[in-house]
């Protein structure tokens, strides 16, 4: 199967044209169920993992101590903008405990990143661990195969500054108006709801992705633009990884695959791999492109 992002509703460079030197791309993963293999690339499916390498554990006290769970595993050769691994790596698998009991509030998400060369794994484990006891059904995966999809991001609105990110507020704020005042000129007159697309937003529609992708820019919606700083070095980080519990909501329609129009919001398809992370959002996960081996930064939006 492949899943296609329908063309933009308008083109945003035409509007901004200052917008140009701003484009970058993502690599959409469209996750969707399968019975993805060791050897593909995949969320919730078995990993290429050493046979003689120990399986990760979380290293925080829990009641209930055992193996991380297995998130996802994506190979460089299907994911275009997955970011260089440190030592010519090529595999980067993700982690996580399935329990919230970490960090400062004790309710924070561990997770765990490993970056390995695929040639080097010999022997594959065979029956890998699986948590008996969960904290939360949304840190299960299921398994998902993946239809890479590259596409065009713009930034972050609050991240334009300047004139350039003056007009696009301004033209903002008057599509949100826009679509306001018609929104109550139809309930006035009882009629049906227009397509939500007749007034697109750029923070919806024309600037960044939903969805679980790879690189690309972060979405701040929720806490707003945060400085995402190398520990290691102190360079700025570039977005690696987005774990989104949706792959499109209400207010993004517009990035619904052609292959699903008539798929609606709380079905399968805007959530197949089950997670949910944080109040149901999702996680930009962030690498140092000076160091791939640096700690890696966690945003929860």
């Amino acid at each position: 199967m492949t899943l296609t992002t329908p063309p933009r509703p308008l083109d945003v460079e035409a509007l901004f044209p200052d917008l140009a030197a701003h484009r970058g791309t993502a690599t959409r993963l469209h996750p969707r169920a399968g019975s993805p293999g060791a050897g593909d690339s995949h969320v919730g499916g078995p990993l290429l993992w050493p046979a003689d390498e120990p399986w990760p554990t979380c290293d925080e006290p829990h009641e209930h101590s055992g193996p991380l769970l297995a998130v996802a595993q994506l190979y460089s050769r299907d994911v275009p903008d997955l970011p260089a691994g440190p030592d010519g790596c090529d595999l980067l698998q993700v982690f996580w405990c399935p329990f919230d009991r970490h960090g400062p509030t004790g309710h924070g998400m561990h997770v765990r990143l490993r970056w390995r060369r695929s040639a080097e794994v010999r022997e594959a484990l065979a029956e890998q661990p699986r948590a008996t006891v969960v904290g939360f059904d949304g840190y299960v995966p299921n398994p998902c195969v993946l239809h890479p999809e590259r596409v065009t991001e713009y930034p972050y609105i609050e991240l334009l500054t300047g004139e350039l990110g003056e007009r696009v507020e301004e033209w903002e704020d008057a599509q949100e108006e826009a679509a306001y005042e018609e929104a109550a000129d139809e309930e006035a007159s009882d009629g049906e709801d227009e397509d939500s697309s007749a007034w697109p937003s750029y923070q919806s529609d024309l600037s960044i992705a939903p969805g679980w992708k790879a690189g690309g820019h972060a979405a701040w919606n929720v806490t707003g633009p945060g400085t995402m700083d190398c520990r290691g070095c102190g360079h700025g980080m570039e977005l690696l990884l987005t774990i989104d519990t949706y792959e499109w909501r209400s207010d993004s329609t517009s990035w619904r695959p052609a292959q699903q129009a008539g798929a609606v919001p709380g079905t399968d398809s805007n959530r197949p791999t089950g997670v949910a992370v944080g109040n149901y959002g999702r996680l930009n996960i962030f690498a140092c492109p000076e160091d791939p081996a640096h700690p890696h930064g966690f945003a929860m939006q």
